[in-house]
């Protein structure tokens, strides 16, 4: 009786590994967002293994014209699952790529659309050329093999803010900074959707290591709410149809902008704030302390030198500080 189950588990496994060997290593599932529009959502984790990266989201536009992708994932795999995703569902190329902004877990899938024109902001190209070689570093370390091949293919074709025209079909792009100093929003005004990057996330922590100024970014996103939008895709999150995830950064921004403020006003130290106790809201939040602590460590020295910048300047002939 042993010998026979042995037997049977024996095929059984072999069968299994014959199946898993005709399942692509690497596969996608685009989402609905509007006719013609889909999302592939990301992980809310960081880069690791498990994950292969995948953890932020990217989106497409089927065009009579073609295909119009939106960021292009962390790896050269994605890229080539996300053009295998896309075919699924329409013969038509892939023409044009847009990249949101430079960050490496949106830009590293562009070597696999190397017969589409891709397109960012002149910022954001300069900021690929000048950091690409260090992300691509700490890419192949944090995920092995899940990186392989993967390689920097910049942005061909600087665009700016105003309307994008793709044979017939115009989509309208937003020139912002808070992110990274140079962030594309893009808004279709055929179906509604707002592709925000990551000016906007939902339902996990915003990062900022190459923020100008959390003030800045929260301007900004006074801009964002402005725009009429029947459905977010943002950088990181699930589809909202809400203003949702706008709320939700502007409360972790404006939290996060007065704890480094007050924080420094009355001397605490960077690991205090690095240790500070996550508000209700956040407590749940998907790497919020992980962010939290990210943040405090780039941005307390700028807070901190704005103050004693604040503290020197010389008075005015009423008292005041200039």
């Amino acid at each position: 009786m042993a010998t026979c189950w042995n037997r049977i588990s024996d095929r059984a496994s072999l069968l299994l590994a014959l199946c898993l060997s005709c399942v692509p290593a690497h596969a996608l599932t685009p989402l609905p967002v509007a006719p013609g529009t889909w999302m592939v959502q990301g992980a809310a984790e960081e880069f690791d293994r498990r994950n292969s990266g995948d953890i932020s989201n990217s989106a497409f536009i089927i065009t009579a014209g073609g295909v119009v992708v939106i960021d292009t994932g962390s790896t050269l795999a994605y890229g080539q699952a996300l053009r295998s995703a896309i075919a699924g569902l329409t013969e038509l190329p892939v023409r044009w790529v847009i990249n949101t902004h430079h960050h490496p877990d949106h830009v590293f899938g562009n070597a696999a659309f190397s017969d589409a024109r891709i397109m960012a902001l002149p910022g954001t190209i300069t900021a690929l050329e000048r950091d690409a070689t260090a992300f691509l570093g700490t890419l192949h370390a944090r995920l092995g093999d899940a990186a392989q091949g993967t390689r920097v293919r910049l942005p061909d074709t600087p665009v700016s803010e105003g309307a994008l025209d793709l044979d017939g079909y115009v989509l309208h792009l937003h020139a912002l900074r808070g992110h990274t100093g140079a962030d594309l929003v893009i808004h279709d005004p055929h179906t509604g959707v707002l592709f925000t990057g990551d000016i906007l996330f939902w339902q996990r922590a915003p990062t900022t290591p190459h923020s100008p100024s959390l003030t800045h970014w929260l301007a900004e996103l006074d801009e964002l709410a402005a725009l009429d939008a029947s459905a977010v895709v943002p950088g990181h999150g699930p589809l909202a149809r809400s203003d949702a995830p706008l709320v939700q950064t502007r409360a972790w921004l404006a939290w996060l902008d007065n704890l480094l403020r007050e924080g420094v006003a009355r001397g605490a130290t960077q690991n205090e704030l690095i240790h500070t106790a996550l508000p209700e809201a956040f407590a749940r939040l998907p790497l919020a302390r992980f962010e939290l602590t990210r943040s405090v460590s780039h941005f307390y020295r700028r807070y901190e030198d704005a103050l004693w910048q604040d503290t020197n300047a010389p008075l005015r002939p009423n008292g005041e500080q200039k």
